[in-house]
């Protein structure tokens, strides 16, 4: 057995028998029993073993003097074993020592007292073994081959009865299971579980590793949702969407097949990088200087559509020919309706803007007597069809494609937003809705309410009908109707088909040979001829397909014509 520390130390646990003078026998006995009794077995000449050593010498031969002797010894066994039994701390082993070095001065070659000695080393040893996995532990040294971990394990196979070596063992896998909810914390959730492998090898407690792996999972989900709400934020701003891209990675490296977060930040991501801040089929209208709104919009949604009429199609011309793919990878708002004379008056008087028509004079009307379209006087952006003032919420007729764009040109300064007039594409992409058949409705006859055209059923106030129109149909409508009292498409969008035919950005082209795949219009600088695509309330069949094309001179205003803008997003 070792003894560490100090001279002082040293004073604690050496032990010399004390010297006795005996010089009434029979009163050191009487002392000697008493002091058993009261277990003051060794310190000072009057505990019972000097006593006992000391008649031992005067009278050898004393067989109740061996008596007490034995059963002293016997005693001091017991209470060193109970000391080294109970040895969690330096001043029970030390005391534990120091009766172990009492029996090894006087019993040096029992077998009891050999054994007690090897398990006082054995315990001094684990205790410095403990001791030394504690300074690792503080020094973060845990589980590594000369860590902590293995030296508390190494005392415990030394000591098994010892605490500390078990607690210090609790410690690492506390420690471990705490780093790992730090690196969870931080999103490292790699970390965090390999630090919970190692734990699990410390003690592999079900118990405490089920805890330990709800909170590390708790707090990869709270990092899930730090992340989520950060990039979502900075989706607020147009300059965030890298950003937010940057936080889906993280999120992705970390998340579970059922998590949603990254999948809502993700959908969130793929809407702002096609839609900006909006959703598709969100319908929404900016807001004006006064605090007032401007034309209600709908968001129409990404996609693919075959433009143009497939070869063979019934009533189609080369000039719709060849159908052609055309991808808009980027979202765009469309306004549900015609632009209103309510809408244009208010532009009007902002501006003090002289239209094309009000310029001239005069426009092209229906005439009602006589059936005809023909050149009247007077005739500018508030009055109908028919030549008389018109409401504030019919489409606006009578205006040019310039006239359409100064208008779009205002609305874009109140709103901040840029307005434009459509592409030819993303009139036709707009107008079909998702649908390829011939008509807007598809194919075959128009089901009832779908839009505002020329219906064999329809009558003038004069009694007329139309020569070409459609069979069965009627509208109840001889001229055009108040924006979006027909049937909405799959986009949100009304009057496509129908009650107006409405200007196009595009320059002409005959047919599509070279025309752009994106949905970007197709213009040449300077041009004079423009688009309108769409029916009108005085379309004939052919002139309802969705293929249908036709040119205008881009100064020129009628009774069939007005416009409706798109806003980028």
């Amino acid at each position: 057995m070792s003894i560490h520390g100090d001279d002082a130390l040293a004073d604690v646990l050496s032990w010399t028998l004390p010297k006795v003078e005996i010089n009434q026998p029979e009163r050191a006995r009487a002392q000697a029993r008493r002091a058993l009794q009261e277990g003051d077995l060794f310190e000072t000449e009057h505990s019972a073993i000097p006593l006992l050593m000391a008649l031992r010498t005067l009278q050898p031969d004393d067989a109740g003097d061996q008596e007490l002797l034995g059963r002293a010894r016997a005693a001091l066994l017991a209470q060193a074993n109970i000391a080294l039994d109970a040895s969690e701390d330096p001043a029970s082993l030390r005391y534990a020592q120091r009766m172990g070095n009492v029996l090894r001065t006087l019993w040096p070659d029992m077998k009891e007292v050999g054994d007690y000695l090897d398990k006082v080393d054995r315990a001094e040893r684990a205790f410095d073994m403990t001791n030394r996995g504690y300074i690792l532990l503080r020094s973060g040294r845990l589980d590594d081959p000369a860590g902590a971990l293995v030296t508390f394990r190494a005392a415990q196979a030394l000591w098994p009865q010892q605490i500390a070596s078990a607690q210090g063992i609790a410690a690492v896998e506390a420690l471990l299971i705490a780093r790992a909810q730090t690196r969870a914390q931080a999103g490292d959730i790699a970390g965090a579980e390999a630090l919970l492998k190692r734990a699990r090898n410390v003690r592999n407690d079900p118990r405490t590793l089920a805890v330990a792996r709800g909170r590390v999972e708790m707090a990869r989900v709270e990092y899930l949702r730090r992340l989520g709400d950060a990039g979502m934020i900075a989706l607020a701003s147009p300059e965030g969407l890298q950003f937010a891209r940057e936080r889906l990675a993280d999120m992705l490296r970390i998340s579970r097949p059922a998590d949603r977060l990254a999948v809502v930040l993700r959908e969130r991501i793929d809407t702002v990088s096609h839609y900006g801040a909006f959703r598709p089929g969100e319908v929404f209208s900016d807001e004006m200087p006064d605090a007032s709104r401007g034309p209600s919009m709908v968001v129409l949604p990404t996609g693919t559509f075959l433009m143009g009429a497939e070869a063979g199609e019934p009533d189609s011309v080369v000039d719709e020919q060849p159908q052609h793919r055309v991808d808009f990878a980027r979202g765009f708002a469309m306004m549900r309706h015609e632009v209103t004379v309510g809408e244009f008056r208010r532009f009007v008087a902002a501006t003090n803007y002289q239209a094309r028509a009000n310029q001239r004079g005069h426009s092209m009307i229906y005439d009602v007597r006589s059936g005809n379209f023909a050149r009247v006087s007077g005739v500018d952006w508030s009055s109908g069809y028919d030549g008389r003032p018109a409401a504030d919420d019919m489409p606006v007729l009578h205006v040019t494609a310039w006239d359409a764009e100064a208008y779009a040109a205002w609305l874009s300064e109140q709103t901040r937003a840029h307005y434009r007039l459509p592409s030819e594409a993303e009139f036709e992409y707009g107008l079909r809705a998702g649908n390829q058949g011939i008509y807007p409705w598809g194919n075959g006859a128009p089901p009832a309410g779908v839009d505002n055209f020329a219906g064999a059923r329809d009558v003038s106030p004069r009694g007329l009908h139309w020569n070409n129109a459609v069979a069965g149909y009627g509208d109840g409508w001889w001229g055009p109707a108040p924006v979006g009292s027909f049937r909405r498409n799959a986009f949100g969008l009304y009057d496509m088909g129908g009650n107006v035919s409405e200007w196009i950005v595009d320059c002409w082209h005959k047919g599509y040979r070279r025309a752009p795949a994106n949905g970007a219009a197709w213009v040449n600088p300077g041009c004079r001829t423009r688009m309108y695509r769409g029916g009108a309330w005085a379309s004939a069949p052919n002139q309802l397909r969705s293929a249908w094309r036709v040119a205008g001179g881009v100064d020129t205003t009628n009774a069939r014509v007005g416009f409706r803008l798109v806003r980028q997003l």
